[in-house]
């Protein structure tokens, strides 16, 4: 399953790696104190081509980020690019629309160089006097900026000024996404999570090129998104969590934060909530959602498949409608996730049924279903989407449901449990965390080919990854960091990079890299022994 490089790239890719550090001018500053200058492309997620050569850019007390006055996204992602360096480079970096060849210059433009890299390409030209990024799209322009960050020193990352210089090495480099869909999901249901805490995951998984924000909004333990028509979802059925705790919920203006904040990093939220099954917070909220009309208690557990809406109830669907009705309208995105896994207590006729019945819901408010795969197992709806998230004893049956279903027109968003759950157990002796689905060490998430994994599913049915990161027995965002990193840069990267650059031993080598990185920005990651991080 594992994709090596071909000698040929691996010996461009060492050739870029020593013409970026030697093409770049002497600095004065003592070498004891100079930060190195990270090779051109020796970057996470890998890009499309680099090409080192010449004297790179150095960002300068007169460094200027020059933006165009017709496109609003120039000056976005111009203002942003500003905000970070500001801070540690202690310069004064005004964003201008004025002209000029020099300093950091953001452009879009509909150019055929531009138009081949797609809606989310970038390239960055680094040469002496100017440092150029260009798209098509402000999401593309966003990209470009991630990958200038990490070409830079780690300490650009701080929130004080810190020494220079600001050198990025000299060439061009030239990036495309292998895939459009690259997601990350995150569990507010099982602990509640704060916007700014959301907000803080967001801007980690936008480093990496995550376009996606997937938020599972409700779930057994608690519903997380007040819903104006059935007011006690929120109130009650958000009221605790995993454990006892206070829990807590989204107001529709918290979510419209949320959504905007993701926004502005290019990101496109996708709210789910969970359904028939993992319904208990809803249940204990509206004994009239219950076939015997009798509410059950909150539940702060963590066992799955005990609860159900009553699929034989008009007011089941009532309820469906009023709450699809109201995310959708807040949603800009187009996709809205319907769960559908773990339906234990919903018999498959009546889960047939149920899908049958909500999945045109979801296209009457204007978005397309995402679902679980055991939607496969259903009736798809024409467009549907199935999330994958099985695993090496995932019966045969089962993946043939869902390889059928690609067959049949369904795309296919790949998020396998013991390669992708960022919840899982590194080892046996990791504190935090489930192992369901087995151990999953960092080479284990990343060393897989999505273009290959479900064997007998056509390739173009793959729209691309999901990290999710379940919190059943997360509660703080350190704990969050710990799960994420250093396993979110590796799916994310299998999403991004062309599948010629997933190697395993050349990846460790620069997933090693960013460990400064995260130390800069306060991500306290687990350390595996499986790579090479740089003393301390």
């Amino acid at each position: 399953m594992r994709t090596h490089r071909s000698t040929r790239i691996l010996g461009s890719l060492l050739l870029v790696a020593a013409a970026g550090i030697s093409s770049f001018a002497a600095a004065p500053a003592p070498e004891a104190t100079r930060p190195s200058v990270t090779p051109l492309g020796e970057v996470v997620p890998a890009p499309l081509k680099a090409e080192a050569g010449g004297a790179g850019y150095q960002i300068t007390a007169k460094t200027r980020i020059r933006v165009g006055d017709g496109n609003p996204d120039e000056r976005r992602v111009g203002e942003y690019l500003a905000r970070v360096l500001r801070p540690s480079t202690g310069y004064k970096l005004p964003v201008t629309s004025g002209e000029g060849s020099d300093g950091i210059r953001l452009r879009i433009s509909a150019e055929p160089a531009n138009k081949v890299l797609g809606n989310e390409g970038y390239r960055v030209i680094s040469e002496r006097g100017s440092l150029t990024i260009t798209s098509w799209s402000g999401a593309g322009l966003f990209h470009g900026v991630q990958t200038v960050r990490q070409q830079l020193p780690a300490a650009v990352e701080k929130k004080s000024k810190q020494r220079g210089p600001w050198r990025i090495a000299g060439g061009t480099i030239k990036d495309m996404p292998r895939y459009g869909y690259r997601s990350t999901m995150l569990d507010v249901s099982r602990h509640f999570f704060t916007v700014d805490q959301v907000k803080r995951y967001i801007d980690q998984a936008s480093l990496y090129k995550m376009n996606k924000l997937h938020l599972h909004l409700s779930d057994d333990q608690g519903w997380r998104i007040a819903i104006d028509s059935w007011p006690r979802l929120a109130t009650h059925g958000g009221s605790t969590q995993v454990g006892g705790g206070e829990g807590g919920y989204y107001t529709k203006a918290q979510y419209k934060e949320i959504v905007a904040y993701a926004a502005s990093r290019y990101m496109e939220v996708v709210p789910e909530i969970d359904m028939p099954g993992h319904t208990n917070a809803a249940l204990a909220s509206y004994a009239e959602l219950n076939c015997d009309g009798v509410a059950p208690p909150l539940y702060t557990g963590t066992a799955v498949g005990f609860s159900s809406l009553c699929v034989k109830k008009d007011v089941t669907y009532d309820f469906v409608d009023d709450v699809i009705r109201e995310l959708a309208a807040m949603t800009p995105g187009e996709y809205l996730h319907i769960g559908g896994d773990e339906a234990h207590s919903t018999s498959h006729e009546d889960f047939v049924a149920f899908m049958d019945k909500v999945q045109p819901v979801v296209a009457k408010y204007g978005k397309k279903v995402m679902g679980w795969h055991q939607l496969a197992g259903a009736r798809p709806a024409k467009g549907a989407v199935a999330q994958y998230w099985g695993y090496d004893r995932t019966g045969a049956a089962e993946r043939e449901q869902v390889v059928n279903a690609a067959k049949n027109g369904t795309k296919l968003v790949l998020s396998p449990a013991d390669r992708s759950y960022l919840d899982h157990k590194y080892t046996k002796d990791t504190p935090l965390g489930l192992s369901w689905a087995g151990l999953v060490e960092v080479r284990r998430s990343y060393d897989w080919d999505p273009g290959a994994y479900l064997q007998g599913a056509p390739a173009d049915a793959v729209m691309g990854v999901e990290a999710p990161l379940w919190t059943e027995t997360l509660s703080t965002s350190a704990h969050l960091d710990h799960m994420a990193f250093p396993r979110l840069p590796g799916i994310a990267e299998l999403g991004w990079s062309p599948a010629a650059t997933h190697d395993w031993d050349a990846y460790k080598t620069r997933l090693a890299a960013q460990a400064p990185r995260w130390d800069a920005l306060g991500i306290g990651y687990y350390e595996s022994p499986q790579v090479p991080w740089p003393a301390k």
